[in-house]
């Protein structure tokens, strides 16, 4: 079953958290909030990536592929595949040694490949989950900390999954940016935060 959750949001106005949470609470409170300083920066909290601000009403962000708990979203273009059942045609280009493997197969092609993608997060689901964390973690401190002392080691701590390192790197960066991307960074290492910890 997919875990449904709402899409969420963190604006910095430089390295100050001023807002967290689901779209439209962070766009309330930027509305009320005093910008004419410049320096609003605003990620979205699933994928790491700037997000444009103002934003329009009712708006929801393109989740990127792996933030579901199944897997991401696919929508069946009206006549294509079997939609009661979730399926969904797409194109899948192969060598011919590949379809004559897969149409040996029990069930031929379609249900061979999706026994082999089933098999293939089954084993490889937790290196998934690690590789979108430290992506999404990139992402954020590269936007807002790619100036701060000892950036380019932090990064290369994040990637080499030296948690020991990644915090002593990041130790004396803002309080708000550090508890953020430690909140990012949660699945690439054992570093459980809050999105919205205290020091606001």
């Amino acid at each position: 079953m997919n875990q449904t959750t709402t899409p969420s949001c963190t604006a910095f106005l430089g390295h100050r958290r001023v807002a967290c949470g689901p779209y439209g609470e962070v766009a309330q409170a930027l509305q009320a909030a005093d910008l004419s300083a410049g320096g609003l920066l605003v990620f979205d909290d699933a994928s790491g990536a700037l997000v444009d601000f103002p934003w329009p009403p009712g708006y929801v962000p393109a989740q990127p592929v792996g933030t579901s708990a199944d897997g991401p979203e696919l929508t069946a273009s009206a006549g294509v595949g079997r939609p009661r059942l979730g399926v969904v045609a797409r194109e899948v280009t192969l060598l011919p040694r590949h379809w004559d493997w897969l149409a040996q197969q029990r069930g031929g092609a379609s249900a061979a490949l999706r026994r082999l993608v089933d098999e293939a997060r089954r084993s490889q689901g937790d290196q998934d989950v690690q590789r979108l964390t430290k992506e999404r973690a990139y992402r954020f401190m590269s936007a807002i900390g790619g100036g701060l002392p000892g950036f380019e080691e932090a990064s290369r701590a994040l990637f080499a999954n030296d948690g020991a390192a990644f915090a002593g790197r990041t130790a004396h960066w803002p309080a708000d940016v550090r508890a953020h991307l430690a909140w990012l960074a949660r699945d690439a290492f054992p570093m459980p935060q809050s999105p919205c910890a205290s020091g606001t």
